[in-house]
C-alpha cells in the first residue's frame, strides 16, 4: 500500500460558518495505480490532491504514506517525505521565471545532496527524454504553453518520484500536446510510477486504471 486516507475532513471557517472542503474521504492507493479524480469545479479535487501531496493539511482523520503517519509528522519531516517521493505537475506550470529551463530542472536535485556532475547528467537525461535540449538556456516566458508543461513534467520526474500528482496537466494545451503528455504518463505508469491526476476530460480519465468522482467534497 502506497498511501491510505482514513476519514479525512477539511473545512474552513468564515464568519462563524463552517464550510467543508472534504468530507469523510476514505481512499487507498496501491503502488503502480493510475487514478483519475473527476468532479465539477469546486468539488474538492485540487484540495484532495494537495492533501495527498502534503501541501495542505486537514482537520480530522488519518493519512498514512509509505507506512509513515503523515498526520503526526513535524513539518520538516513531512517536507522531506514529499520532496523525496512525490512529483507535482501543476496546470499553471509553476516554473521559476528567472531561471533557465536547465536551472528549473536542477532545482529539485539541490535538496538531494548530489554532486554537481550527477545533477548535470540527470538534467541532460531529462532534456533528452523530452526533446527539449535546444531549449535548455531559454527562460520559461520564451516557451510555448506545451513546452512549459513538458518542462514542468520533466522537473516533476527528475528526482524519480514514487508518486506523481498532476492537476489538470493538459488543461492549457492543444489536443496533440495533450495526447503527448498523457502518453508520457502512460509510459511512466507502465514503468511502475503511481499517478494520480485531476482531470475534467473523460478521454484523459480513460488512461487511468480507476476513476474517483467527487461532489461537494465527498466521494460519490
Amino acid at each position: 500500500m502506497l498511501l491510505q486516507l482514513n476519514n479525512i475532513f477539511k473545512w474552513v471557517k468564515t464568519g462563524g460558518q463552517q464550510t467543508f472542503l472534504l468530507k469523510d474521504i476514505n481512499f487507498n492507493v496501491e503502488e503502480g495505480e493510475f487514478i483519475s479524480i473527476m468532479g465539477p469545479s469546486g468539488s474538492g479535487k485540487t484540495t484532495l490532491l494537495n492533501v495527498i501531496g502534503m501541501l495542505d493539511g486537514f482537520n480530522e482523520g488519518e493519512y498514512n504514506f509509505m507506512d509513515e503517519s503523515v498526520h503526526d509528522l513535524k513539518e520538516k519531516h513531512r517536507a522531506d517525505l514529499y520532496k523525496r517521493y512525490i512529483g507535482f505537475v501543476f496546470q499553471s506550470y509553476h516554473l521559476l521565471d528567472e531561471l533557465t529551463v536547465q536551472e528549473n530542472l536542477e532545482m529539485p536535485l539541490l535538496y538531494k545532496k548530489l554532486k554537481g556532475s550527477e545533477r548535470k547528467a540527470m538534467v541532460a537525461d531529462m532534456l533528452d527524454r523530452f526533446n527539449i535540449v535546444g531549449k535548455k538556456d531559454l527562460f520559461p516566458t520564451q516557451l510555448s504553453g506545451g513546452q512549459q508543461q513538458l518542462v514542468g513534467i520533466a522537473r516533476a520526474l527528475i528526482s524519480n518520484p514514487k508518486l506523481i500528482l498532476a492537476d489538470e496537466p493538459t488543461g492549457n494545451l492543444n489536443s496533440s500536446q495533450g495526447e503527448e503528455i498523457m502518453g508520457i504518463f502512460k509510459e511512466l505508469n507502465e514503468e511502475g510510477v503511481t499517478i494520480i491526476q485531476v482531470t475534467h476530460s473523460e478521454k484523459n480519465a480513460e488512461y487511468g486504471t480507476r476513476t474517483i468522482n467527487l461532489l461537494d467534497g465527498r466521494m460519490v
